[in-house]
C-alpha cells in the first residue's frame, strides 16, 4: 500500500527528530497559561503538536506548509475537473507531499476497494426515529463500525507499539473509504426516496457522495471536491480535533476516537456556524422581500449588532484576513451563480459588514470565515436541509483528524492529561504575582 510505504520510509527520521527535541530541548518555555486562558477554554495556549496543518493569522489554514491556493493548483484534479481529488489531499495530508496524479489515484482506489458498508450500519440508522438529527445517526454509524476495527484486534491479540500506526492506518482508510456512502444513505434516508445508491466506479469519492445524493451535474461534483478539500483540517486544537485527539490518546482505536470528534462538530458552538449564517441571510432576505440596497443592508446590520446579536459568518479566533476557505468558495459562487440572489446577498455583505463591524472598535477580524458563504453555495443546488449541513462538514474533517491520528500513534503521542488547579489556587498565584 502507498500510503503505508511511505510513512515508513520517514518514520526512523521523525522519531529521532522528536526524540531529539523533546530529549535536548525539553525545558525550553514556548508559551505562558494566563487565568484567563485557564477560565477561557485554554484559547490560544500552545500545548498541542501537529504537522499536518497550521493556521496562520494572515494567510489562513496551510495543508502541511501549502497555502489553500497554492493547494488548488498543485494538487491532482479529477477527470474533468479543476478541483482536486480527495485522495490526492490524502496523501499531502498522510506523507506531507504533494502526489502525482496517479500517487492520488492510488488512494482513490484504495477507498474503492474498501468502500462496502456491512447491512447492519444500515441497519442501525433504520432502526433510530425518523425524527432523529442527522449527525447523531452519523456518529451512531461510525461507533457501530468500531467491530470492524483492526488496531482493537491486533491490540487484544497483543500486537507490539511499533505495529500501532500500521493497524491505525488501516482503520483510517476503512473508516473514511465509508464515509460518503454513510452520509449519502443517511441524506437519502432522511430527506429522500430512502433507496440507497450505489457508488460509480468511474467517479471519485467526492464526486460519488453527489452521485449518491441525486446530484449527478459537474458543477455540484466539482463543489462538493472543493468542500471536502476545504474542511478537511484546522489544526488540532478545534473542538472535534482535539476530542478526537484526546480519546485516541488513550489507545482508543479511530472509530471511538473519531465518534468523540463528530460529536464535539455537531455543537452549536462549532459545526452549526454555517447553517446560521444561512440562515441569517434568508432573514434579510425575506425582511426586504429580496435584495436591500447597500443602505437597507448597512442599517440592517446595525440593528443586528445594536440588539444583542452577533452576525454569524463574520470574525475568526486566529485569522487577521478574510478566510482563504471563504476567499475560494466567493470565487466559485461568481463562476457558477453569479445571479444567484442569495448570493448577490453575499457579495453585498462583503462589502458592508466588515465597515459595520470595523467601525464598532470591538472586532479585531472583521473579516468573512468559511462560514459565511459555504451554506449559501449548498442551497443554490437544492441541499436546502440545514441539518444535513454538518454531516458534510464531518465527512470532510475525518480525514484530517484520522491523519493526524495515524501520526500520533506514529511519533508516540502519549495520553493526555493537563494538569487543573483550583479557584483558590489561582487566587493564591494572582496574590503573590
Amino acid at each position: 500500500m502507498i500510503l503505508k510505504e511511505k510513512i515508513a520510509a520517514q518514520l526512523p527520521e521523525w522519531r529521532e527528530r522528536v526524540r531529539k527535541l523533546v530529549k535536548e530541548n525539553g525545558d525550553v518555555v514556548v508559551g505562558e497559561v494566563t487565568v484567563a486562558q485557564a477560565y477561557g477554554g485554554m484559547r490560544g495556549a500552545k500545548v498541542l503538536v501537529t504537522d499536518i496543518s497550521y493556521v496562520d493569522p494572515e494567510e489562513g489554514i496551510r495543508f502541511r506548509g501549502y497555502t489553500i491556493p497554492e493547494l488548488l493548483e498543485l494538487l491532482p484534479k479529477a477527470e474533468g475537473s479543476n478541483f482536486p481529488l480527495s485522495g490526492g489531499l490524502y496523501y499531502l495530508l498522510l506523507i506531507g507531499e504533494v502526489p502525482t496524479f496517479e500517487e492520488a489515484m492510488a488512494v482513490e482506489q484504495e477507498w474503492k476497494t474498501r468502500s462496502e458498508v456491512p447491512q447492519y450500519v444500515f441497519d442501525v440508522i433504520k432502526a433510530m426515529p425518523v425524527e432523529t438529527h442527522p449527525m447523531s445517526m452519523f456518529s451512531q454509524a461510525i461507533l457501530a463500525l468500531q467491530t470492524e476495527s483492526v488496531f482493537a484486534k491486533r491490540y487484544q491479540e497483543g500486537m507490539t507499539r511499533a505495529e500501532y500506526w500500521a493497524t491505525t492506518l488501516e482503520d483510517s482508510l476503512n473508516l473514511t473509504a465509508k464515509l460518503p456512502a454513510i452520509a449519502a444513505f443517511i441524506y437519502n434516508h432522511k430527506f429522500g426516496n430512502g433507496v440507497f445508491v450505489a457508488p460509480r466506479a468511474d467517479l471519485d469519492w467526492a464526486g460519488n457522495f453527489a452521485h449518491m445524493i441525486g446530484k449527478d451535474t459537474q458543477a455540484y461534483q466539482d463543489l462538493t471536491r472543493l468542500y471536502f478539500f476545504l474542511h478537511s483540517d484546522h489544526e488540532s486544537g478545534n473542538a472535534s480535533a482535539h476530542a478526537t485527539h484526546l480519546v485516541g490518546s488513550t489507545l482508543a482505536d479511530v472509530y471511538y476516537a473519531c465518534n468523540a470528534g463528530i460529536n464535539a462538530l455537531a455543537g452549536p458552538l462549532h459545526g452549526l456556524a454555517n447553517q446560521m449564517s444561512l440562515q441569517w441571510l434568508l432573514g434579510v432576505q425575506e425582511e426586504f422581500g429580496g435584495l436591500p440596497t447597500k443602505e437597507q443592508f448597512e442599517q440592517y446590520c446595525w440593528d443586528t449588532l445594536n440588539s444583542g446579536q452577533v452576525i454569524p459568518g463574520y470574525g475568526h479566533a486566529v485569522l487577521r484576513q478574510p478566510d482563504p476557505r471563504y476567499t475560494a468558495q466567493f470565487k466559485f459562487g461568481q463562476e457558477f451563480m453569479p445571479d444567484d440572489e442569495l448570493f448577490q446577498l453575499v457579495e453585498m455583505a462583503f462589502e458592508v459588514i466588515p465597515k459595520v463591524l470595523g467601525e464598532t472598535g470591538k472586532v479585531k477580524n472583521p473579516w468573512p470565515n468559511v462560514d459565511a458563504v459555504s451554506g449559501t453555495l449548498q442551497y443554490h443546488y437544492g441541499m436546502r436541509e440545514f441539518d444535513f449541513y454538518t454531516v458534510l462538514f464531518g465527512v470532510s474533517r475525518m480525514l484530517g483528524v484520522t491523519a493526524n491520528a495515524v501520526w500520533a500513534r506514529a511519533l508516540g503521542q502519549p495520553l493526555e492529561r493537563p494538569k487543573s488547579l483550583t479557584t483558590k489556587m489561582l487566587e493564591d498565584i494572582v496574590a503573590a504575582a
